[in-house]
């Protein structure tokens, strides 16, 4: 496959630049797949696994909330939380999985501690399914 210029950039710094063969992100309105020559392009990332091809291997990550752009060739992830598979602690998704379901259970949590429990409910799933991709 042809490569193309790929950086990933968080609020905690560059998660990585360089080449990329294949980028799958999941935007607010579904999967999208990046391959070289792509069009001109900015959306809006919504919750789930990225899959990145570098030199022909594929690299998991959870990719959750920012924006993506392709210009002129040359993308860049903007998410707001990126972790690789293998820096994800599954004990620690686990117990935010835990205690997101606590919240969820309690019948007389308040619509807002719903609304952030389920939140935090779905991070924790797709950190979870990444962690296992290990």
């Amino acid at each position: 496959m042809t490569p193309f210029n790929l950086k990933i950039v968080t609020p905690d710094g560059l998660a990585y630049e360089g080449q990329a063969e294949e980028l799958i992100v999941r935007s607010t309105s579904g999967d999208i797949g990046i391959l070289a020559g792509h069009l001109n392009c900015v959306a809006p990332l919504g919750m789930g696994r990225a899959t990145v091809v570098i030199d022909g291997q594929k690299r998991y990550a959870a990719c959750i909330g920012g924006m993506l752009s392709v210009v002129n060739g040359a993308v860049t992830l903007v998410p707001t939380t990126f972790e690789w598979a293998e820096q994800i602690d599954p004990d620690r998704a686990e117990a935010s999985y835990r205690r997101a379901q606590a919240v969820l259970d309690d019948k007389q949590a308040t619509d807002t501690e719903i609304k952030l429990a389920e939140a935090r409910l779905r991070r924790a799933l797709v950190r979870k399914n990444v962690a296992s991709m290990k």
